[in-house]
C-alpha cells in the first residue's frame, strides 16, 4: 500500500499531461481528473495510517473509476490504455480485500464510470494511443510486479507473530481480572465447572476471601509485583468450595494462580487459575513416603546400635577369658587340641567384634552421630603402623606388602584413627582378595591441596557390572573366589562414609585378573605454591603407575 501511494504521483503525472495535451479545453473534466486522483491517494494514505478500513476502501476504488471516467472524457474516448487503467481498479480491489467478489464489484463501478464518461463523449473509440498514453499503464504494471515480489518475499521469510487472542472459555482455568488493589472485576464463565461457583460470587473481594488466609499475603504480593514491574507471577493458594455430591471437594482444595499485566488496564491484572488439586495430593503421598523412609531408616539405626551394644559386652568377656586361658600361668598345662579350640575361640570373637564394631560405625556415619577430630598429622606412621599390624596376615598368605612413599610429604588435615581405619579396611580386603605370590602396595602423592593415597594388588580383580556396587552397606562381590572368604560386605561402605566426612573422594579402578587400585584423596594441612607444582608431578606419575600397569587402562568409577 505505501509503495503504491509512492508511486501514484508518477502514475499520474503521465495520464493527466496527456489530457492537457489532446484536448487543451477540456479544463473542468482536467480539474476533475486532478481532484479525483488527490482524493484516491488521501484514501489510501488513510488506510496505510489507521488500519483496514471498508469505508475508505470503496471511497478510494470509487474515486479511481471517477478518474479513469475523467481521463476519457478529457482523452476524447475510450482508447485501450484506459481499459488496462480501468483493470486496474478490479485488480487493486482483488489485492486489498482478496475477495473476487469485491474485484468484480469494483469492476461494475469502473465500467459504470466508464458508461457514463461515453454517453457524454458520443462515442466508444478513441484517438490512437500513442507511446504517452501507455506510460501509466506501464508504470502502474512495473508498481503492481514489484509489490507482488515483496508479497512473496515476505510469506517465505519467518517473521514476527502478534499477540493471539485465545477465548478464555478455550482455557482449561478460571480467568479472572483484578484491579490494583486486588478486587475481581470479572470472571470466565469457567468457575462453574473448575470452581463448582458461579462467576458473581467471586466477584469483588468474593476470591479473596475464599482464598486461605495462610495464602492471602503470597497472592496479594504477587498481585503487586505483576502490577509494577509487569513479570508474571506465580503463586500456590487454597479455595474455600462448596461440597459436592457424595461428600467430594469438602473444604480448601489446591490451585494455581497464574498472574499477567492487563494489556487493556496498565495497573489491572489478570489472573489464570488452576486446579493441582492432584499434583498437590501426589506431593503429599510422597513427602509421607519420605517421612516413612527416614523413620524405617533411624529406626535401623537405633536397632544396630542397640544390637552392637549388647553384642560388644559379651564379646568382650569370650576374648578377654580366651586370651586368660591360653596364659599357661592361668590354665596350667593344655593339650594341643585344646590350645588350637581355644584360639579359635578368641579368632572367632574378635572377627566378631570387628563386625560388631563395623557395624556401629556404619549406623553412625549414616545417622550423622560419627564425628572427626580434625587435626594435622604425618601420613607415614599411620602406614607404617598398618603394615605392622597387617604384614602378619600378609606372610601367612605369601604376599608382599610394600609401601613406597615420596620424601617431603605433606601432613595430613584429618583425624588420624580414622584414615588408620580407612588403610586397615583397604589393605586388609587388597590382602583377601590376591592369591600367593600376589602383591600389594600403598603410595602416596600430593597434587595441590590434596594428598592421594594408592592401595595396589594384581589380585583377582572386579568385573564391570560389580563396580557399581561396591560401597553399599552389606554388599559383596559374589563369584567362586570370594566365596571362600568370610565377610560383611561393610569394609568399603565404612571407607567410604570416614572419607566423606574428610571432605575426601575415593575412587575405585579395576578389571578382572589384572587387580584393583583405590584412590582416596585426603585435604593436606598446608602447601607452598612450590610444593604444590613439585607434588603435581609425583601425583601424575604415581598415578600413571596405579592406573596403567600390564599396559591395560582398568576401569574406573567415582
Amino acid at each position: 500500500m505505501l509503495g503504491l501511494l509512492l508511486a501514484a504521483p508518477f502514475i499520474a503525472t503521465p495520464a493527466i499531461v496527456q489530457s492537457a495535451l489532446t484536448v487543451s479545453s477540456s479544463a473542468p473534466a482536467l480539474i476533475v481528473l486532478c481532484l479525483t486522483f488527490a482524493a484516491s491517494w488521501l484514501a489510501g494514505l488513510s488506510i496505510a495510517m489507521t488500519g483496514s478500513s471498508r469505508l475508505a476502501e470503496w471511497a478510494g476504488l470509487s474515486l479511481a473509476s471517477l478518474g479513469v471516467a475523467a481521463l476519457v472524457v478529457t482523452s476524447g474516448g475510450l482508447s485501450v490504455a484506459a481499459m488496462v487503467l480501468l483493470a486496474a481498479i478490479a485488480i487493486e480491489a482483488w489485492w486489498v480485500t482478496g475477495s473476487a467478489r469485491s474485484a468484480g464489484i469494483a469492476g461494475a463501478i469502473g465500467m459504470a464510470a466508464i458508461g457514463a464518461a461515453m454517453m457524454l463523449t458520443g462515442g466508444v473509440g478513441g484517438p490512437a494511443a500513442t507511446l504517452l498514453d501507455w506510460l501509466s499503464p506501464a508504470l502502474y504494471a512495473a508498481s503492481w510486479a514489484a509489490r507482488k515480489l515483496e508479497a512473496d518475499h515476505d510469506t517465505m521469510s519467518p517473521r514476527a507473530v502478534g499477540p493471539v487472542s485465545i477465548p478464555e472459555t478455550a482455557l482449561d482455568a478460571v480467568v479472572v481480572r483484578m484491579n490494583a488493589v486486588g478486587e475481581t472485576e470479572s470472571v470466565s464463565a469457567r468457575a462453574r465447572e473448575i470452581l463448582h461457583l458461579e462467576p458473581e460470587l467471586l466477584l469483588g473481594s468474593g476470591l479473596f476471601e475464599r482464598v486461605h488466609v495462610g495464602d492471602r499475603v503470597a497472592m496479594l504480593c504477587a498481585v503487586a509485583d505483576t502490577r509494577d514491574d509487569g513479570q508474571p507471577r506465580r503463586c500456590s493458594v487454597r479455595l474455600r468450595l462448596p461440597v459436592m455430591a457424595g461428600g467430594e471437594g469438602r473444604g480448601y482444595r489446591a490451585f494455581e494462580i497464574e498472574i499477567v499485566k492487563d494489556d487493556l488496564h496498565s495497573r489491572n491484572v489478570v489472573g489464570v487459575i488452576r486446579d493441582v488439586s492432584d499434583v498437590e495430593s501426589l506431593r503429599e503421598e510422597l513427602e509421607w513416603a519420605r517421612e516413612q523412609a527416614s523413620a524405617t531408616e533411624i529406626a535401623k539405626s537405633r536397632f544396630l546400635a542397640a544390637v552392637s551394644h549388647e553384642l560388644r559386652t559379651p564379646l568382650n568377656a569370650i576374648i578377654g577369658f580366651s586370651d586368660m586361658l591360653l596364659h599357661r600361668e592361668i590354665s596350667g598345662d593344655l593339650t594341643a587340641k585344646q590350645s588350637e579350640n581355644i584360639a579359635l575361640i578368641r579368632e572367632a570373637g574378635n572377627h566378631l567384634l570387628s563386625v560388631v564394631n563395623a557395624i556401629l560405625d556404619v549406623s553412625k556415619i549414616e545417622s550423622g552421630s560419627y564425628h572427626i577430630n580434625v587435626e594435622p598429622f604425618a601420613l607415614r606412621p599411620a602406614v607404617d603402623l598398618c603394615r605392622a599390624m597387617l604384614e602378619p596376615q600378609a606372610a601367612e598368605k605369601g604376599v608382599a606388602l610394600s609401601v613406597n612413599l615420596p620424601g617431603g610429604l605433606k601432613d595430613v588435615a584429618g583425624d588420624q584413627r580414622a584414615v588408620q581405619q580407612i588403610l586397615l579396611n583397604l589393605v586388609s580386603n587388597a590382602i583377601k582378595f590376591t592369591p600367593t605370590g600376589g602383591q600389594v602396595s600403598v603410595s602416596a602423592a600430593q597434587t595441590g591441596d590434596t594428598i592421594r593415597i594408592f592401595v595396589n594388588d594384581n589380585g583377582i580383580g572386579i568385573a564391570a557390572d560389580d563396580l557399581n556396587q561396591l560401597g553399599r552397606p552389606f554388599m559383596q562381590v559374589q563369584n567362586d573366589y570370594t566365596r571362600q572368604f568370610q565377610g560383611t560386605g561393610l569394609g568399603l561402605s565404612l571407607v567410604k562414609g570416614l572419607v566423606t566426612l574428610h571432605g575426601g573422594t575415593m575412587s575405585i579402578e579395576s578389571a578382572p585378573g589384572l587387580g584393583t587400585t583405590v584412590t582416596v584423596g585426603l585435604p593436606a594441612a598446608a602447601l607452598s605454591e612450590d610444593d604444590s607444582r613439585k607434588d603435581s608431578e609425583a601425583a601424575q606419575a604415581a598415578g600413571d603407575e596405579a592406573g596403567e600397569r600390564h599396559g591395560i587402562a582398568l576401569r574406573k568409577i567415582a
